[in-house]
């Protein structure tokens, strides 16, 4: 898909589902969330691309701990509104993260397979504590056993576009989250 005129582009966004005022006030309800966990331990936010990238960099100034930013890269999706089903890491961490207070910031929880396969792989390299913030969440969709620590959305059934989630890779650098028209 290529868009050569605004007008192509604008006619896909169906209609905002959240707000960007909205997102800033749940942002830093986030970061209130983490700094009371940690209590100014350290902490290593992991960002899965391509999608929470805008989340993670609000997140990252939302919170007053010290933190590092790590990023891993993991697909479900192509081209598509549907999730394949068939999850692919294609971008691993690049350090240890044994012993580390980690903490998996994701844009959207869906079926829950991508996070699922995700938080066993980072389980299973021994942090010290593993928690999940996700910008949204479709409980509707679920087919994997997966809860995020906190959720700044719950939203229907849609497919969504903005604030970092795309629709072949467009739409990531609008401010709000919309409901995606084909």
């Amino acid at each position: 898909m290529e868009f050569k005129t605004r007008e192509e582009f604008e006619k896909h966004i169906k209609k905002t589902v959240i707000t960007a005022d909205e997102i800033k006030l749940r942002i830093a309800e986030a970061g209130r969330y983490i700094d009371s966990i940690y209590s100014g331990r350290p902490l290593l936010l992991v960002s899965i691309l391509k999608g929470a990238f805008v989340f993670l960099a609000d997140i990252a100034r939302a919170v007053t701990v010290p933190c590092e930013v790590c990023f891993m890269e993991a697909k479900s999706y192509y081209e598509s509104t549907e999730s394949s089903g068939d999850v692919k890491i294609t971008m691993d961490l690049d350090r240890d993260i044994k012993d580390c207070d980690v903490v998996i910031v994701e844009d959207i929880i869906d079926t829950g397979r991508t996070l699922a396969d995700v938080v066993r792989i980072l389980r299973s390299r021994g942090p010290h504590s593993l928690r999940v913030v996700t910008l949204l969440d479709k409980p509707e969709r679920r087919v994997a056993e997966m809860k995020a620590d906190m959720a700044l959305f719950t939203i229907p059934d849609l497919f969504v576009i903005g604030y970092g989630l795309d629709y072949g890779e467009y739409f990531r650098n609008l401010p709000y989250i919309a409901e995606y028209s084909e």
